[in-house]
């Protein structure tokens, strides 16, 4: 499961928890710590049964199947083969208002700053 899943079930339990109990928990720690989320998914449960809210035990049902399974993880960009850079055009010797030839003039003038 993709951690962005992870992190939109969180935050649906996040904000059930915030509206029924008044308990603030931390979305991207629950969807990133197991020992975290275990905990709130306890807590969630509990109060699910105390209170008969049938949807936080279903949220909570949720995140526990969530962080069982494992993430999926995205290649590494340090594997990945670096593009070659892209070779720079030669100049071509073009007459400046001065009277002075382009190659004459520094050629890296105003490459990467302003005029």
């Amino acid at each position: 499961m993709l951690n962005s899943e992870k992190l939109a079930i969180a935050a649906h339990l996040h904000v059930l928890l915030r509206r029924k109990s008044g308990r603030v928990t931390d979305t991207e720690w629950m969807a990133s710590n197991a020992e975290y989320a275990t905990e709130i998914v306890c807590f969630a449960r509990a109060k699910a049964q105390e209170d008969g809210h049938a949807d936080l035990a279903e949220w909570a049902g949720k995140l526990e199947a969530a962080m069982a399974t494992p993430s999926a993880k995205r290649p590494s960009l340090a594997k990945r083969p670096s593009p070659e850079p892209a070779p720079r055009p030669a100049l071509v010797a073009k007459i400046t208002p001065l009277g002075l030839s382009s190659a004459e003039v520094n050629p890296l003038r105003y490459i990467s700053s302003l005029r």
